[in-house]
């Protein structure tokens, strides 16, 4: 099947699937999870082939993790489809409504956007968590995985459909390249006629091929340099659980931590702590000469580890004399993804919130909760780095547009 038939057939399934209610569609969605668990040992066989893959590839440990699927994690994502189900439905919902001194009633209401294109990397999590969102919204959707991951994207999308098919019959609401070459992707980005928007989800390359090559309009979902700022009245042995869960927990994820930022009133006592326990870890240090000279285990940083989102078991370390000088630094080299301080100061608190311009800002709380389904989204299509149209997890209301509707009983205009 063509790109062009592909997009004829989302386009035609967009408007059935704006027309479905909330009860057709959660059914299908219930329908979809019961699926994903009884095929749960097809799924894992496929898994199987990109894991053999992986490995002949030499791939990193932290992206196997990505890649890897187990029964929990296939539990994971049906109980994700299911709390999607359970969500409200956003398609339909007044924004705002008004009647205008002539009578004319004038109402502001939430519809799906139409077709949704993903491109995305290595997470077959994605296909599923995609699919469960674009279907609540009422949107078709077309997917685009990559190589690494085929084999797993294309028996949970097989699984996906068979509840679609069960449940609401022949309709294309959810369409898988089965090829992953760049022709291909190139030939989605160039789809403006049929795709409403398009949302890149995976490394920095990715995400910059597509913005700079789509005529489709892009959602961006960025990358992920993180940062935990330890504040002078920061608990350490808070700081130091927050560190340890948001740098090692899953080290190949966006949300992960990359980067600490240590007040220099505190360094003294919180950077050994800090250091032993990520050594303890695995995980290597690479800092400004403050911050080696009180560990010199700590491994000379450059300019590009201010930036870096290592994926990896490596965090950038520097010594800041101010919450200023913190703030400022963050503001400079992150992403723009997620930032937490550590600190019993309620001022500090304040101002690391209001002045911090990332999509999430947390206080005395781990990065790694950037997620829709902790933020209780049921799931995410990916995380908005932008300011337009979305920024943050996105959810099913990031998922939807608006348009008027305009009743009357025969106004002209004078």
């Amino acid at each position: 099947m063509t790109m062009e038939e592909m997009g004829i057939r989302a386009k035609k399934a967009s408007h059935k699937l704006a027309s479905f209610s909330s009860a057709v569609k959660d059914r299908c969605l219930l329908a979809a999870a019961d699926q994903l668990i009884t095929s749960t040992q097809e799924i894992l066989e496929a898994n199987a082939l990109d894991l053999k893959s992986a490995q002949e590839k030499q791939m990193p440990a932290s992206l196997v993790d990505r890649l890897r699927l187990t029964g929990q994690r296939i539990e994971q994502m049906a109980l994700g489809m299911r709390q999607v189900a359970a969500l409200h439905d956003p398609v339909g919902e007044t924004v705002y409504s008004t009647v205008r001194p002539n009578g004319l009633q004038i109402r502001q209401v939430r519809v799906p956007l139409g077709v949704i294109g993903i491109i995305y990397e290595s997470r077959p999590n994605v296909t599923a968590d995609a699919f469960a969102l674009c279907f609540k919204s009422g949107n078709a959707v077309i997917l685009r995985g990559g190589s690494d991951a085929i084999h797993s994207n294309l028996a949970i999308a097989k699984a996906l459909n068979r509840a679609v098919a069960e449940v609401c019959g022949d309709i294309a609401a959810l369409q898988i390249l089965e090829d992953t070459s760049r022709e291909l992707a190139g030939q989605m980005m160039r789809m403006n006629r049929y795709l409403d928007v398009l949302i890149p989800r995976g490394g920095a390359g990715l995400i910059r091929s597509v913005v700079e090559n789509s005529t489709v309009p892009v959602i961006e979902t960025g990358t992920g340099n993180c940062h935990v700022f330890v504040d002078a009245s920061a608990d350490i042995d808070m700081a130091v659980n927050i560190i340890i869960n948001a740098k090692t927990q899953r080290t190949g994820v966006c949300n992960a931590c990359e980067s600490l930022l240590i007040h220099r009133s505190i360094a003294d006592r919180a950077l050994p702590a800090i250091a032993r326990a990520l050594g303890e870890k695995g995980c290597q240090l690479r800092g400004d000469q403050d911050s080696r000279n009180i560990d010199a285990s700590i491994v000379p940083a450059t300019e590009d580890d201010w930036g870096r989102e290592y994926l990896d078991l490596i965090a950038s370390v520097k010594i800041v004399d101010s919450l200023d000088q913190a703030i400022d630094h963050i503001n400079t080299y992150s992403t723009g993804h997620s930032e937490t301080i550590v600190t019993n100061d309620y001022n500090s608190a304040r101002r690391f919130l209001d002045e911090i311009d990332s999509a999430a800002v947390y206080v005395n709380a781990s990065t790694r909760f950037t997620d829709g389904f902790e933020f209780g989204f049921g799931a995410e299509i990916g995380i908005s780095t932008q300011k337009l149209h979305a920024r943050g997890p996105m959810g099913l209301r990031e998922l939807t547009t608006t348009k008027y509707v305009i009743c009357g009983n025969g106004q002209v205009r004078p």
